[in-house]
């Protein structure tokens, strides 16, 4: 071995969680959160869960999967890293009069005890994660034998995963974290749970993209979706038209819309795992 050569330095997750923060802090990301409802919606039905079932949604947003499980009477702690993301998560709740306990937490240490909670879950959260090892350890920490993890979860070969890849190109990742993304591979779903799981079940859905035109959709996002947000501030105006234009580039790849509106059908996992 060469004794020059160095290790690579471990990824700073904390730096990393902190600029995730503020990202996911810009924007108004309940905007782009509501219109996923359905996805929540049908995460709760194959979870198949019932009434009084303690259900902890981690990195939930502004509480789709929450809403939904709710909705089905269950006992619901509602968790997120974001303070703001959760704000919009009790607005929903006070306005339907569903009682849910909202708590801010890391997903990477989870304030609660092992097999506290009949179901786990996450939509479109718990992926972003930047340690995704640690974050899944701790999703099957918490569930309790028997119970549920249920994830809808984006995957690497849909446009939201198309999307992550164009993003990356204008500015990259830090270095030594993967895609989120590899939560919808079924490889690395298998891998990570099957040594605690006594089913894994994973179905390939489609989330549809509806919107006025292609543009609308890259403007909407910049000013209301954090990370999109972040990555055109981060190119500055110099690289604002060339991270415009792969994002249309993107969307023209998944458009079946021939009258210039935008439909596209997004692929997702959604993932049910019975615990060991």
């Amino acid at each position: 071995m060469d004794m020059t050569e160095q290790t690579p330095a471990a990824p700073d997750y904390a730096a990393i969680k902190s600029k995730q923060n503020a990202a996911w802090s810009s924007g108004d990301y309940k905007k782009i959160g509501v219109t996923l409802q359905i996805t929540g919606e049908e995460l709760a039905e194959a979870a198949d869960v019932v009434p009084g079932s303690r259900i902890l949604d981690v990195a939930a947003g502004n509480g789709n999967a929450t809403m939904a499980f709710a909705r089905r009477w269950c006992d619901v702690t509602s968790t997120d890293y974001v303070e703001s993301l959760l704000d919009g998560g009790r607005e929903r709740a006070k306005a339907e009069g569903l009682d849910v306990v909202f708590q801010v937490a890391d997903a990477e240490a989870l304030p609660f005890q092992d097999g506290e909670f009949d179901a786990v879950v996450s939509s479109f959260g718990v992926m972003f994660a930047p340690n995704q090892e640690q974050s899944a350890f701790e999703l099957i920490r918490v569930c309790r034998s028997g119970g549920k993890i249920a994830l809808a979860n984006w995957t690497p070969a849909g446009f939201i995963g198309a999307l992550f890849k164009t993003l990356g190109k204008h500015v990259p990742p830090p270095a030594g974290i993967s895609s989120p993304a590899r939560w919808g591979e079924r490889d690395w779903v298998g891998e990570t749970f099957q040594p605690h799981a006594r089913v894994i079940s994973i179905a390939m859905k489609t989330f549809n993209f509806r919107y006025p035109s292609p543009q609308h959709f890259v403007q909407f996002f910049r000013t209301f979706y954090g990370p999109v947000h972040k990555a055109f501030l981060a190119v500055g105006d110099k690289g604002h038209d060339a991270l415009n234009d792969d994002m249309l580039a993107t969307i023209e790849q998944f458009n079946i819309a021939e009258d210039g509106t935008m439909f596209v059908a997004s692929e997702y996992a959604e993932i049910i795992i019975v615990k060991a």
